[in-house]
């Protein structure tokens, strides 16, 4: 009898200690109130936030995007507070929400933004081109420096753009344009070069904002 009554014991508390694990509830993944916009071809990611007046990193975020330079067509980025899906080629979208930067010229790219040579830290993308290739502008706006000789950049020049932005050409061969001159987006205003440090013919390209570089690949389509 006494055997029995300590089997019993023994199921008894083995029983209650399977019970809570039997029992464990998983918390429900939290999705915050909004609607899903479908990447479409050339979409960036800084051109569906302001669309939808919410920040880059919101979006990064809330995505859990690892890296927000790579959206891809298709993809379904969740917009948190969005009632309404908005067709960014629409008509009734703002020419500055469609205004994208542009690429400033034709090449690859062959350093990235954040990384480093020789302790200099990138703080754009260089873009390597033949000598003499065009280099435009990657917005409209307006020429806020043009220098011949910037120490480390050779000749560049500075264009302001709306929003507090700015973009940065480096290393180039020759400027075709002038300080405060005004200039539409895909305006030739130099020339490929290697002036500065630049071993090779590159264009070194930054946007920023705020006068704090940016990552151009959030911008570029």
């Amino acid at each position: 009898m006494l055997v029995k009554t300590l089997i019993y014991i023994t199921l008894f508390i083995l029983a209650g200690c399977a019970a809570p694990q039997s029992m464990q509830i998983t918390q429900p993944i939290y999705i915050p109130p909004g609607i899903y916009h479908k990447v479409l071809p050339k979409e960036t990611l800084w051109r569906i936030s302001r669309a939808y007046q919410v920040s880059m990193e919101e979006l990064a975020r809330v995505n859990k995007l690892e890296d927000a330079t790579k959206i891809q067509e298709g993809q379904l980025i969740l917009i948190p507070g969005a009632k309404t899906e908005i067709d960014l080629n629409s008509a009734s979208v703002p020419d500055s929400v469609k205004g994208d930067f542009i690429w400033p010229a034709k090449g690859k790219v062959v350093a990235f933004y954040g990384t480093r040579d020789q302790d200099i830290l990138n703080k754009g993308i260089d873009i390597e081109c033949p000598a003499g290739s065009d280099v435009a502008a990657a917005a409209k706006g307006t020429v806020s420096y043009a220098n011949e000789a910037m120490k480390g950049y050779g000749k560049v020049v500075i264009i302001d753009h709306e929003n507090d932005f700015s973009t940065v050409y480096a290393h180039n061969s020759q400027i075709l344009v002038r300080t405060g001159q005004e200039v539409p987006q895909g305006f030739i205003i130099a020339k490929v070069g290697s002036t500065g440090r630049a071993k090779s013919p590159y264009l070194h390209f930054e946007i920023r904002k705020r006068h704090e570089p940016q990552n151009p690949f959030y911008y570029l389509p």
